[in-house]
């Protein structure tokens, strides 16, 4: 049978109390819900689902006005033919001049009459490749600012250039639309708040405060008008400016 001193024993013992007792600790931390990082974890899990953002609405309104052009751009010309390049090119200068000098004994501002093309191109007879003339083309943008003279202007410009007068296009324009903008933001909230008050009686919450406004951007929808032919002996072409209408439309996002 093993002898064991007395020492030693004494020591053995004290290892063994040691390892129970740490053994002990250990079981009483496991069961006492572990370390305080472990139980912090484990509050936050159980309070995420109750912890949840407060509801928004989020919508869209659009704001409309009406307003009447106050300005006129029209893209004219000359077009003629002749029998070489340099006798077509002087007939079209030499109408063009009247065309700009017509425009401007009616108030057109020099600076807004403005050269917007050249062109010259041979004329072939049938089955031919050796061109019998030229024909000239220069063009003419001009901006005409008094509406209520933009009818006799055109009518001089067209007098002026002939038969040799060409128009390609007119536009109506709003130049100061800053006040119609400013009306038609503030029926875009409107209309934006209207929409959103539906969906909260909808939802059966109660519409809070805004949290953001973000515009969406703004358009101007002219209303075209065909520019009737001009006759000679005329007063003035007929002019109707018609309305155009501003639209501004914003996001807009709600607590409910």
């Amino acid at each position: 049978m093993p002898q064991f001193n007395p020492s030693y024993r004494a020591a053995a013992m004290g290892v063994a109390a040691a390892a129970l007792l740490t053994g002990a600790f250990a079981t009483g931390t496991a069961l006492g819900g572990g370390s305080g990082a472990q139980a912090a974890t484990t509050a936050a899990h159980q309070l995420t689902p109750g912890a949840s953002a407060a509801g928004r609405i989020t919508v869209t309104g659009t704001g409309t006005v009406t307003g009447t052009p106050n300005q006129l751009v029209l893209s004219m010309g000359v077009q003629v033919n002749g029998g070489s390049v340099s006798a077509a090119l002087a007939q079209a200068n030499q109408a063009t001049e009247h065309v700009t000098s017509a425009l401007q004994g009616l108030g057109v501002a020099s600076a807004d009459i403005q050269t917007s093309g050249l062109s010259i191109y041979p004329s072939y007879p049938d089955s031919s490749r050796v061109p019998d003339g030229y024909q000239v083309t220069e063009s003419l943008t001009a901006t005409l600012r008094q509406l209520d003279k933009a009818g006799q202007q055109i009518q001089a410009a067209a007098d002026a250039g002939g038969n040799a007068i060409t128009v390609s296009d007119v536009s109506l324009n709003l130049t100061d639309d800053g006040p119609l903008l400013a009306i038609a933001r503030a029926n875009a909230m409107k209309d934006a708040r209207a929409k959103a008050e539906q969906f909260a009686r909808a939802a059966g919450e109660q519409l809070g405060q805004v949290i953001s406004i973000t515009p969406v951007g703004s358009s101007s929808l002219p209303v075209l008008n065909q520019l009737p032919s001009a006759s000679a002996g005329s007063a003035a072409v007929p002019i109707s400016p018609g309305s155009q209408q501003v639209s501004e439309s914003v996001t807009v996002v709600y607590a409910v």
